[in-house]
């Protein structure tokens, strides 16, 4: 493992502050499939497709991560920095600003 992956890692598991479970239950939530970027055809958001990936990335040993997983975490790890800079004033609860991160695993509330 490279020193670029050991920190990829770290900092992706810092940023993901959701469990499988929670990120899983949470997918299946009709405010998860609402919200997003969606793909062009109309489907899947970008980043509910992310939280499955995320929720496969939780449940694979270190050792067994791949280059593309490895990937996928700096893009999770991007998504969620940029996104946290731009929390809108007031209670977040209820706002889509917040789900579009739980769907990338991030509860902002937590």
């Amino acid at each position: 493992m490279t020193e670029d992956e050991d920190e990829t890692y770290r900092e992706f598991r810092d940023v993901v502050n959701m469990s499988p479970q929670q990120l899983d239950k949470w997918l299946n939530a009709d405010d998860s499939k609402r919200v997003g970027q969606k793909a062009s055809d109309g489907s899947e958001s970008v980043g509910h497709r992310s939280g499955r990936r995320i929720i496969e990335l939780l449940g694979t040993h270190k050792a067994d991560l791949s280059d593309s997983d490895y990937a996928h975490m700096r893009q999770v790890v991007g998504y969620v920095h940029r996104h946290t800079k731009q929390r809108p004033s007031g209670d977040v609860s209820n706002t889509d600003w917040r789900y579009s991160l739980m769907n990338w695993g991030h509860d902002p509330v937590a």
